[in-house]
């Protein structure tokens, strides 16, 4: 094999295999032949159109398979699961505002629940029934309400409160998620993929992790104790004693257990696509905690805001497009490795003893 030739097939290994294995020699072959006499390797204008080709095969090839049967299921699914979390979230939202904690003081303490407070509730709650009832239109048109709403509420304030803008990007990217997935999912009503005891699993289980939230932002040591008093924080949880936060953690682990357990359930294919859809928000909540971290303290003490840089703005836009096509290449290895396996131990059946 001389050098030319190896590099074209290196080149050529920008289109997916399925598109090599029928057509490399050929393509090899034929440029090859319109190779100058003595030419080591690809002209600049040969590379790049390989490469531009190839990725565009790699992305038709990628498209035909998101309209796989198992991407539709998964993304009811998630659809259903992402709303329960939002109208879980906006349950406990409406409570904060209704039942003041009486341990705080007067000027801190909130006005009460306001029309947006309500409209949350019965609009996440509306996507969930609705995505279970195979209303995907509805459901989605409510998801993309949701999402311009944040648009028009929230996002104006980026330049006046940013740490409230980016605490907020982790719900805004799962509405989104919620919204696309349901723009695309297929007719299936939600409760047909998820069947009931699953339902009811991940009902309780929201509704568990709102009680024990409230339960310890009602029960928690108040300012109005006099004197030193000791108090244990665990990210948000707050307890007089060391084993009444840890009751805490065993009651919300119980409930992401029980969620868990139902997701866990379903099929393979769809339950490896539901973590798919999922994971750019569990990236971007990663990210935001791990690399914000310092400037949410630092906003919170210097009394005015900080502005983010656009880098640091880039990375909060990349990583959730990023983590979700980094999964479907997962995935799609995966699930072709279980397909050769599989073929494999069928010939080696199918093999006459000797």
């Amino acid at each position: 094999m001389t050098d030319l030739e190896r590099r074209y097939r290196r080149l050529l290994a920008v289109y997916p295999w399925e598109h090599r294995r029928v057509y490399e020699d050929e393509m090899l072959a034929v440029l090859l032949d319109g190779a100058r006499a003595g030419q080591r390797r690809p002209t600049v204008a040969e590379a790049a159109n390989l490469i531009g080709a190839g990725l565009r095969a790699r992305l038709r090839v990628g498209a035909r398979g998101l309209t796989e049967p198992a991407w539709g299921d998964a993304s009811t699914v998630t659809a259903v699961l992402a709303a329960l979390l939002l109208c879980a979230a906006a349950v406990k939202g409406l409570i904060d505002q209704s039942v003041v904690d009486p341990a705080l003081p007067p000027r801190w303490r909130p006005a009460g629940p306001d029309l947006v407070d309500w409209l949350r509730v019965a609009g996440w709650a509306g996507v969930a029934v609705a995505a279970l009832a195979g209303l995907r239109l509805v459901a989605a048109g409510l998801a993309w309400a949701a999402v311009v709403g944040w648009a028009v509420l929230v996002g104006p304030q980026t330049g006046t409160n940013p740490t409230y803008v980016v605490d907020t990007l982790p719900q805004l990217a799962l509405a989104v998620v919620t919204a696309i997935a349901l723009s695309v999912a297929a007719r299936r009503r939600g409760l047909a993929v998820l069947g009931v005891r699953r339902l009811l699993a991940l009902v309780l289980a929201a509704l568990g992790a709102v009680a024990v939230l409230e339960i310890n932002r009602l029960t928690a040591p108040g300012f109005d104790r006099a004197g030193p008093y000791t108090v244990y924080v665990l990210y948000g949880l707050e307890a007089g004693s060391e084993l009444v936060i840890w009751l805490y953690v065993a009651g919300l682990a119980v409930a992401a257990a029980a969620a868990l357990a139902a997701v866990l359930s379903l099929a393979p294919a769809i339950r490896r696509r539901i973590a798919v859809l999922l994971a750019p928000v569990a990236a971007l909540a990663l990210t935001i905690d791990s690399t914000l971290a310092g400037w949410v303290t630092s906003t919170a003490h210097m009394g005015h805001a900080i502005p983010l840089v656009p880098a640091q703005w880039a990375v909060l836009v990349l990583v959730p497009p990023v983590t979700f096509l980094a999964g479907v290449l997962l995935v799609r290895r995966r699930e072709e490795t279980l397909r050769m396996v599989a073929l494999g131990r069928a010939a080696d059946r199918e093999r006459p003893a000797t």
